[in-house]
């Protein structure tokens, strides 16, 4: 039997996750922040399913709520990073507490809930971290400034931490999904453009989620499939959107970056003026 631990277990992913891992006789460790919302499950599945109050902004709440799983399960075998908001519209338009409860959230709260969670995986002996990326952890789209920034900076630390966790016998999985169909989205606040934004990139209607390619389920199903397997990638890119959209997006950034090679090795040298 597996054990769980998942962040934002209230809707979308984080409980499909939480179903898919109890429908097949694992033991999940559910924290979100109104453990009501899983009250069916709770009923339905007993002790099989832990649940806490959790706001993964909250440092020392994170931690208290990590230390308490461990301690009440024994054992953790995959943590689950999956809390997060968005927020869409210019980058200028956004407030700056939308901008910092985004950075929060999607990038502060997965780094220390990872940090966190670390030190008792050591002391386990081993263990898989899985945090929810996105494609936009690779391509961006306008409109999307802040959400993109929270995503590339997850994908920089996670792969760093990695390499540092991996002599502990803790595996790291970067979760790449393109647009899923999910409440997400629904939940996702849209702010509306000022003036000067009218009319340009920023300024294009939403896809419906029905016409979205990624299916719920199938992502969810393709986590447990990474955290479970032997040797799962450090990125797993999951929909066809994702796939697509991330390879064309790193073939033209190669192909931007190749003509500057020469420029780029001219620059060793020691410069002087005159």
């Amino acid at each position: 039997m597996t054990v769980w631990f998942v962040t934002g277990a209230s809707r979308g992913m984080g409980r499909e996750l939480v179903e898919q891992a109890l429908a097949r006789g694992d033991r999940v460790a559910a924290t979100l922040r109104h453990p009501e919302q899983l009250a069916e499950l709770a009923q339905q599945y007993g002790d099989r399913l832990w649940t806490r109050s959790l706001d993964v902004t909250d440092t020392a709440q994170v931690e208290a709520v990590l230390a308490a799983a461990f301690a009440d399960l024994g054992r953790i075998d995959v943590v689950v990073s999956n809390a997060g908001q968005g927020v869409f519209g210019a980058a200028e338009d956004l407030s700056d507490a939308q901008v910092e409860q985004m950075i929060a959230t999607n990038l502060v709260g997965s780094i220390q809930l990872a940090r966190r969670a670390v030190p008792h995986l050591r002391r386990q002996g081993g263990g898989t971290l899985v945090q929810l990326s996105s494609q936009g952890g690779h391509v961006t789209f306008p409109g999307f400034a802040i959400y993109h920034a929270t995503k590339w900076g997850a994908e920089g630390y996670f792969e760093t931490l990695a390499t540092e966790i991996a002599p502990f016998g803790i595996r790291t999985i970067l979760i790449e999904p393109g647009l899923v169909r999910t409440t997400f989205y629904d939940a996702a606040e849209r702010v509306p453009l000022s003036e000067a934004y009218r009319g340009g990139p920023a300024d294009r209607p939403a896809i419906p989620v029905e016409e979205m390619v990624g299916s719920q389920s199938g992502v969810v199903h393709a986590i447990v499939e990474a955290a479970l397997s032997d040797d799962p990638p450090l990125r797993l890119l999951v929909n066809s959107d994702a796939y697509d959209n991330v390879i064309a997006a790193l073939e033209a950034r190669l192909e931007s970056l190749r003509p500057q090679r020469e420029a780029a090795r001219a620059a060793d040298a020691e410069y002087t003026a005159g």
